[in-house]
């Protein structure tokens, strides 16, 4: 199947006076709840290890550390409250309340707790355009208590920390593979800001922006939309030895009906008359479609969209062979 490049990237580029705008709405939409900072603080119960009974890192404890880590890094810029999104709620009751139906408990006497959590951290006045779009930096993390063995001692417990970008048209997040520590472990909440420092420092903002920007300047014909999207569902079904060499793919079924339906109805990144689509959309319908997916998949499946993106834009440029395009 042929590959082919985009004539004319700088149409798509607009000026900042062009940039579009719509409603904020969350960066993550399935199964979560929006709460604040005073409400993990104040209404929610600590769960501990049971063996030991030692206390784990509290979500309050890692959205705060994280919260005055940035506005300690970035002392010039306005710092939003965080956005915070929540699922899976661990529900309780005080001791006095045992035996009491559940319809006539009183506020004091019920507790609660969440077992995963996201959020988010806006830096208002660091902004990029990018193909007509306002991006702005933004720092996140993401935690899951399922990933961890409450039943045993006290261990080290896992945290994912982010940078990158979210697109203010439709509030996707823009997460690059360097942008992302998905895997730290810590004992305690004071070791938290030596990874957020490393990860910090190990982000480039400028190639990120720069390979993003790059993905206007190619496009899929609409047959080549068709057959990637073939691909991606037969992609799933491959065995262990077929997906060897085949650069891997995460979104689910029902993204991927997520993906070609806003294809054809997206306000913002639908396809072109002639049915082509560009790279820069076709990221972004990747990263809209993710937000229905789970907290704990939510920063892998991110940076997997914007892996196979930058992939097929490789492809193109140096008209080399691709699985899902072939």
């Amino acid at each position: 199947m042929e590959l082919i490049a985009n004539p004319n990237p700088n149409q798509m580029i607009h000026l900042n006076h062009q940039i579009i705008d719509k409603p904020s709405s969350s960066f993550i939409e399935a199964n979560t709840k929006a709460v604040s900072l005073e409400h993990l603080k104040n209404d929610c119960i600590i769960p501990v290890f049971s063996k030991d009974n030692e206390s784990t890192i509290s979500h309050y404890q890692f959205v705060d550390t994280l919260y005055r880590q940035v506005q300690a890094r970035y002392p010039d810029y306005i710092i939003k409250e965080p956005e915070i999104r929540v699922s899976h709620v661990i529900k309780g009751r005080i001791p006095s309340a045992i035996g009491k139906p559940a319809k006539e408990l009183q506020e004091h006497e019920k507790t609660i707790y969440y077992e995963r959590c996201a959020f988010l951290i806006h830096i208002l006045q660091m902004k990029k355009t990018i193909n007509g779009n306002e991006l702005s930096l933004s720092i996140g993390g993401v935690r899951s208590l399922s990933q961890e063995n409450l039943y045993s001692k006290k261990s080290l417990e896992k945290f994912k920390v982010f940078i990158g970008f979210k697109n203010k048209v439709c509030t996707n997040l823009c997460v690059s593979t360097d942008g992302v520590a998905d895997d730290i472990r810590i004992g305690s909440i004071n070791e938290l800001e030596q990874h957020t420092d490393q990860l910090f420092l190990n982000y480039n903002e400028e190639i990120h922006l720069e390979n993003m920007e790059r993905m206007s300047n190619y496009k899929l014909s609409e047959k080549q939309f068709a057959h990637f999207i073939g691909k991606a569902r037969m992609y799933q079904h491959l065995d262990k030895h077929e997906k060897q060499g085949v650069f891997p793919f995460t979104l689910n079924d029902s993204q991927i009906n997520t993906v070609v339906k806003d294809y054809y109805n997206d306000r913002y990144f639908k396809r072109d008359i002639d049915g082509s689509i560009n790279l820069w959309k076709l990221y972004n319908l990747f990263t809209g479609a993710n937000k229905s997916s789970y907290i704990d998949n939510l920063l892998d499946r991110n940076v997997n969209s914007y892996e196979i993106v930058k992939e097929l834009g490789i492809s193109i440029e140096n008209n080399s062979k691709n699985w899902f395009l072939q």
